[in-house]
């Protein structure tokens, strides 16, 4: 059978997908997992577009009463297989509501957002006021509920909205909350995080803490706030993030479901490939795990390769984090590009104000997120240690083209013409473009929020090797602060092709004002630590012949830079 027809991406409601036999793989058996824990709230965080919303529209309709009559849904799934899940279906009355559209620029509109989500909720279910089930009071409170009310009356609407529902079924409620966290990262990015936090924090504990209307609770995101931010006192809360191993096969694509449908589909024949762009994914000890995403997306397109999955919106904080982020965040990714695996100490609770001085909270939120998978992970000392590496080459080639895109909204033919400049050894030209390029971008990719200009030609020039790895990948190989002779060099480009190009040594240097009296004195100094450092060694060991080494030395004093 070919499904390439029955592909429909980003529908996200189960019972249309089944209903119009849509592509799908049964991934009802987390019902039955979740059902089994007993939990009364559960966080479970996955990546973006891993499948969470639709499994929480199955789980809502799986459970729902409005779905009393919908069993045909789950017919041939394996969640019908018991006669006591059979009986459960539609028994229970559900709240299911959804975070993912509430993005705004400031607490103001995101307010509006969230009480437009709310409001609905109240719309949907006016039946309620119908009849004495409501006192007089309780109606006007409903009808209160409106898009624009007032922060402390959506903090507690969902609350209110259990006790109606829970009295007029006489059955406890089953609350669903799918992206949890958008607006939280849309209020760190904007700088409104306080307060979404002191709203939040009242709107979690009265809807999941102190509600005694609530039967379950299921929510979802992408990362695990912080207990301390918004879930403060929440005992009754059950965390499941990507590094533990239950639901591990229920949100992505296992191996053996791509392997299948890349066969039904006609395209077996890819298998490999696919496993190159779109494996990677490691949820607790289970790995191969695929985003559903591309693979929908690349039965859809016949085969064709593509950044399906970073092609989608929400890269914005990651973004921002490297773009913004530290010489040690920079440098990194250099080795991450390269194929390379690091150590680092993760903490899973995402602690948002802690990502622009604590580089190991930034690691932490890429592994979450999906761009970084676990290798290894090693207990020192109690803390949790993990190499980790990017997930697949579809990642690698998502962060080449965010690099890319840092200079091409910055100085895209400046920064385009100093890489010809290099090539071609034009000192003055390098000169001219070099400073174009400085000028535009320190400020704009190299400063995070809150950080001082203390290190800023290092995150700097970390930067601009990244944009050299991008430009220049295949055509040389670029190292950065690796020992050679006697210390540690800057930069290091080694050609592919020895006899068309020359090998290049960069070393970088802030102007010491007391001591160099201009930016020619300090390029002066750094081609002098390369010569006296030896720095060209290993490029000699190798069989570069000292005239196909170009040595530069780049000067910095603010945003004015020389070359030499």
């Amino acid at each position: 059978m070919d499904n390439r027809q029955s592909v429909n991406l980003g529908e996200q409601r189960f019972d249309r997908v089944v209903g119009e036999n849509k592509f799908y793989i049964d991934k009802t058996g987390f019902i039955k997992e979740w059902w089994e824990t007993g939990a009364a709230v559960t966080l479970i965080t996955r990546p973006r577009r891993f499948g969470k919303t639709l499994n929480m529209s199955m789980t809502e309709c799986f459970f729902s009463n409005e779905y009393a009559d919908r069993g045909d849904l789950f017919k041939g799934l394996s969640v019908w297989e018991e006669e006591k899940y059979r009986k459960l279906q539609g028994t229970f009355p559900v709240i299911f509501l959804s975070f993912a559209n509430v993005k705004a620029a400031d607490f103001e509109e995101m307010n509006y957002k969230l009480s437009e989500v709310i409001a609905d909720l109240y719309e949907k279910n006016r039946y309620l006021l119908e009849g004495d089930l409501l006192s007089e009071n309780e109606k006007e409170y409903y009808k209160n509920v409106k898009v624009g009310m007032k922060d402390i009356v959506a903090a507690g609407a969902l609350h209110r909205m259990a006790n109606f529902m829970q009295r007029y079924y006489g059955k406890d409620v089953i609350i669903i909350l799918d992206e949890y966290d958008t607006p939280m990262q849309e209020a760190w990015l904007s700088g409104y995080w306080d307060e979404a936090v002191r709203f939040f924090s009242s709107f979690f504990n009265s809807s999941f803490k102190t509600n005694p209307y609530l039967c379950r609770g299921l929510i979802t995101g992408i990362t695990r706030i912080a207990r301390e931010s918004i879930f403060s006192g929440m005992n009754n809360l059950e965390v499941i993030t990507t590094t533990a191993d239950e639901y591990a096969a229920s949100f992505g694509f296992t191996e053996e479901e791509v392997f299948a449908a890349l066969d039904r589909a006609g395209l077996g024949s890819e298998k490999q490939s696919v496993k190159e762009w779109y494996d990677g994914f490691t949820f607790g000890t289970h790995t191969d795990i695929y985003n559903p995403w591309s693979i929908a997306s690349f039965i859809r397109k016949n085969g064709k390769y593509d950044t399906y999955w970073s092609n989608t919106s929400g890269n914005e904080l990651v973004n921002s984090l490297i773009r913004e982020g530290n010489s040690d965040i920079k440098q990194t990714m250099e080795e991450l590009l390269q194929g390379k695996s690091f150590m680092a100490e993760i903490d899973e609770q995402i602690v948002f104000d802690q990502l622009n001085d604590n580089t190991n909270a930034v690691w932490s939120l890429l592994l979450a997120t999906g761009y970084l998978k676990v290798v290894k992970r090693d207990v020192m000392e109690e803390d949790d240690w993990y190499m980790l590496k990017l997930t697949n080459y579809e990642v690698k080639r998502m962060f080449r083209k965010m690099v890319k895109g840092w200079f091409d909204g910055i100085a895209k033919m400046p920064y385009n013409n100093f890489i010809k400049a290099f090539l071609m050894n034009d000192v003055e030209a390098m000169n001219e473009y070099m400073n174009k390029i400085a000028l535009s971008s320190f400020s704009s990719f190299d400063i995070a929020k809150g950080v001082s200009n203390d290190d800023a030609p290092e995150r700097f020039y970390h930067g601009f090797v990244l944009g050299l790895m991008v430009e220049l990948a295949g055509r040389f190989q670029i190292t950065s602060n690796r020992e050679s002779g006697f210390g540690r060099y800057d930069v290091v480009l080694v050609p592919a092709d020895k006899v068309k190009d020359f090998a290049y040594i960069i070393e970088f240097k802030v102007r010491k004002l007391k001591k160099e009296k201009d930016l020619a004195e300090t390029v002066a100094n750094a081609l002098l630590q390369i010569r006296e450092k030896q720095y060209d060694t290993q490029l000699i060991a190798d069989g570069f012949s000292p005239e196909r080494i170009m040595k530069y030395g780049f000067a910095f004093e603010g945003k004015k830079i020389l070359i030499g």
